[in-house]
């Protein structure tokens, strides 16, 4: 295997090759199964860009001639797969408002892929700014590119041996607790309501070994933040409001702190990701348009016959901007489409013109945050489904402006619905993909990528996961519905983002939507910037309190939040560690290849288990959610998860520095 990672400007180098398109394509649709339907049943999506990673590897080791950066395709191609089935959050509620019955497929290909494609050409500006030109930690990104190191044997032969044993063993370790958890012996998240005065709040946290790796990853100026995103949340927010909603006696305090968080203070947290994400775009708007100048110099360079670096080769900026132009003509006619009926009939052109020129800017902005996030937190952390209740709020309220609710009946206010959320799906693709694209052009960077070639293979990892998804969601729907949806039976799935996407639609549309709330998030966004800024320049940018991640501590369910601070402490004071050591740097990186172990394993093992539920739903068992169990409401598996999780993680960085110490 070629274990070159930076070839030279102008050398030839195996890389975007017709094995490599053809594997990426079979793992995205392989992948993009899984991730719909482990979405709709729970609300939440894997990564498969490090899973993709190690089986490229493994399949293409076969062939001598395999280089890193063709393993980079591939797992760029699937890389899609985790994020452009987020579409899940967005489409099912095209069922649930009752506007459609079923998935049409090629109405439905048509939207994921225009909003994926939109999601790569938007992005591909931002790479000089937000990629080579930042030091956003991207610890997915980061993540992947070691692994595909470490899988070439770039590096010394002592590093490699010690690298590969790190990321071998906390892998294995992350692996087996995974599935151990899965068998109910071992808990996977420990969870405490309590009364805190006349309302209640939760403390919780996933035992998730790939969150711990996250936030070794990310940094302590993440994780100090996203703690005090949470702390607002579950210390001020969830006590005040559930006190303010009451708690009758002998009721469920689990069920009502749950519907306050979903409800209430999630929107909150969406005030303040918005405050945060249109001052992080005022931050990043420079070196924005610094980027889109510099691709317009790299373009007319190649134009005059210059020779660019590989890593500096973007698709031209030319064709970019040719193709977001073009994708607006048969976005016009979709949306046209959806405008034959109900009020929108009556100023059909006036809504489409107003329409495509909203997609059209909040691409910009939403690619530019969404790139943002990725960087800071990695793509599978990011809340997206925050950037779809802004999106949502967006459209709803050019057509409330336009139409209020329609001529007041149930069928027009439905209309206008079912339209906001079909723009809100164009949309969120762009936001999808956008923040995956970055992330793999981190990847790239550190392994000697050709950024073109990665841009159109995620291109084709787009189109080949908008031509799976439709019909996994009809197959899915006409198996158990969504809950909510007309008809829908017991056994529906949840759909949550879906669900609250649509709840918001119909709340702005139907005039009963509580803006107090998203104006309270607002006004933390606002007081969280200016402390920001006033660390920053106060410390000479040595401190920081990013507010996008403050945002996210908020909207983000405490038992995915809480261990990334837990991890990004320890990072610190392992990386502490690592500068009083004799070789300091390969210290770090092997405490990076553990961190990136913690992931791999139980981003693999969550292909697995997706692949067993499936199976089992398909066979007809009951409860496939809990084919793995082996013991039920087993009153010792909180206790020993936590001791296990406590004392596995104990075991890794006291080994990790045990073979760094002893390397050095």
């Amino acid at each position: 295997m070629a274990t070159s990672a930076t070839p030279a400007p102008g050398a030839g180098v195996r890389e975007l090759t017709i094995r490599g398109v053809i594997l990426g394509a079979v793992l995205t649709l392989l992948f993009t199964a899984a991730n719909v339907y482990l979405g709709l049943k729970i609300g939440i999506t894997f990564a498969t860009s490090i899973p993709a990673a190690v089986i490229s590897m493994a399949v293409l080791k076969a062939f001598h001639d395999a280089t890193i950066q063709e393993n980079n395709i591939v797992q760029t191609i699937a890389s899609s797969a985790g994020t452009l089935s987020a579409i899940i959050f967005v489409l099912p509620g095209l069922i649930m408002v009752g506007w459609w019955t079923g998935f049409p497929y090629w109405l439905s290909v048509a939207v994921i892929a225009i909003g994926g494609i939109l999601g790569v050409m938007y992005s591909v500006p931002l790479r000089r700014a937000l990629v080579t030109g930042s030091d956003l930690p991207y610890p997915e990104g980061v993540a992947a590119a070691e692994v595909l190191k470490v899988g070439a044997g770039v590096g010394g032969v002592e590093e490699n041996r010690k690298g590969l044993r790190a990321i071998i063993a906390s892998s294995l370790i992350s692996a087996a607790f995974f599935m151990i958890a899965k068998t109910r012996i071992f808990a996977e998240a420990a969870e405490k309501t309590f009364r805190v005065g006349a309302g209640a709040t939760t403390a919780s946290a996933s035992l998730s070994m790939a969150l711990i790796g996250v936030g070794h990853l990310v940094g302590m100026a993440v994780g100090i933040a996203m703690i005090v995103g949470l702390l607002i949340a579950r210390a001020w927010l969830l006590p005040w409001l559930t006190a303010q909603t009451g708690i009758p006696a002998g009721a469920e305090v689990d069920a009502i702190v749950a519907d306050v968080f979903r409800n209430k203070v999630r929107f909150i947290g969406a005030g303040t990701i918005g405050v945060a994400a249109i001052w992080t775009l005022l931050k990043i708007i420079g070196p924005i348009i610094n980027g889109i100048r510099a691709a317009i110099v790299a373009n007319r360079a190649r134009g005059a016959g210059e020779t660019l670096a590989l890593t500096e080769r973007d698709l031209p900026i030319t064709i970019v901007g040719g193709t977001i132009v073009l994708a607006m003509i048969p976005i016009a006619f979709l949306l046209a489409a959806f405008a034959q009926s109900g009020p929108i009939a009556a100023a059909e052109g006036t809504t489409l013109t107003l329409s495509i020129l909203y997609i059209l800017g909040a691409g910009i902005i939403i690619a530019s945050v969404c790139g943002y996030m990725a960087g800071l937190i990695g793509a599978s952390n990011s809340p997206i489904s925050g950037v779809g209740i802004l999106s949502v709020l967006g459209i709803s309220l050019i057509l409330a402006a336009l139409f209020g609710s329609g001529d007041g009946s149930a069928d027009s206010t439905k209309a206008l619905v079912a339209f906001a959320l079909f723009v809100t799906a164009i949309i969120f693709g762009i936001a999808t993909i956008s923040n995956d694209n970055l992330q793999d052009l981190k990847t790239g960077q550190l392994v000697g990528a050709t950024p073109w070639r990665q841009q159109v293979a995620l291109i084709l990892g787009v189109i080949f996961g908008a031509l799976v998804i439709p019909p996994i969601l009809d197959l899915l729907n006409s198996a158990f519905g969504f809950q909510g949806a007309p008809g829908a039976g017991e056994n529906a799935l949840a759909a949550p983002q879906a669900a609250l996407i649509s709840a918001i639609a119909q709340g702005v549309l139907g005039g009963n939507l509580d803006w107090n709330l998203i104006g309270l998030g607002a006004i933390i966004g606002v007081v969280v910037v200016i402390v920001d800024e006033v660390l920053r320049r106060g410390s000479a940018g040595r401190y920081s309190l990013p507010a996008l991640a403050v945002g996210m501590g908020i909207y983000l369910p405490m038992d995915l939040t809480l261990l990334i601070p837990i991890g990004a402490l320890l990072g610190y004071l392992y990386n502490r560690w690592s500068e009083r050591q004799s070789n300091p740097a390969f210290s770090e990186r092997l405490g990076t290849l553990m961190a990136t172990g913690l992931i791999v394993g139980e981003s693999l093992m969550g292909v697995l288990y997706a692949g067993i539920v499936a199976g089992a739903e398909r066979a007809g068992v009951e409860d496939s959610g809990e084919v793995l169990a082996v013991v039920h409401d087993f009153p010792l598996a909180t206790p020993l998860g936590i001791v296990a999780f406590a004392a596995a993680i104990t075991f890794l960085y006291t080994k990790t520095r045990k073979d760094a110490a002893a390397a050095a």
